[in-house]
């Protein structure tokens, strides 16, 4: 597992960040199905949060099908096809666009000046 962060000053709740960081790992392939993440009182601990927080994160990963909890043993990373992930790779930015989107329209930012500047940050 990748090494894991948050920031306490932004905008996005810390369980959020947490489930967004480990589901792009998982996606990614960076996490493999079966491996065992830590345990939630040993993340709280070492990222210095709540145990709720953490445990609302895990329970968001398992609640859309990322990872599976064993009682007593723990909770892993969830078996999934190849066109599973990519369909929640997809999800997961076809969700992030829809704000982005309903931002620009409130700005009042055309479709083509939009485009442009996806287009523009993707060559980056």
């Amino acid at each position: 597992m990748e090494s894991l962060s948050v920031r306490t000053t932004s905008q996005t709740p810390i369980y959020q960040q947490l489930y967004d960081q480990i589901s792009s790992q998982i996606v990614k392939g960076t996490l493999k199905a079966d491996t065992l993440l830590p345990s939630i009182r040993k993340m709280a601990k070492e990222l210095r949060v709540s145990i709720i927080t953490v445990k609302k994160a895990w329970e968001l990963l398992e609640q859309n099908g990322y990872i599976y909890t064993v009682a007593g043993k723990g909770s892993y990373v969830k078996k999934n096809t190849a066109s599973m992930l990519e369909s929640k790779k997809n999800e997961t930015v076809r969700d992030a666009l829809k704000e982005v989107v309903s931002l620009s329209k409130q700005l009042d930012v055309s479709k083509e000046e939009l485009l442009k500047i996806v287009s523009d940050l993707f060559e980056e």
